[in-house]
């Protein structure tokens, strides 16, 4: 599989900028880093939350 170059990338750029307008971006940016902030302390809660189970058990 092809990796993306530098022009692959702006043209990505442009048609996210023209779906979703200029305005809006920063948005999506906050909302994908919270949920992935969200995503990794659910993942860490329930390795330690394992590690409590095997301990026990």
């Amino acid at each position: 599989m092809p990796t993306l170059g530098p022009t692959e990338l702006i043209i990505i750029l442009v048609i996210v900028i023209l779906i979703f307008g200029v305005n809006k971006i920063p948005k999506l940016g906050k909302g994908l880093g919270e949920g992935i902030r969200d995503f990794k302390a659910a993942l860490k809660a329930g390795s330690e939350e394992n590690q409590r189970k095997e301990e026990k058990g």
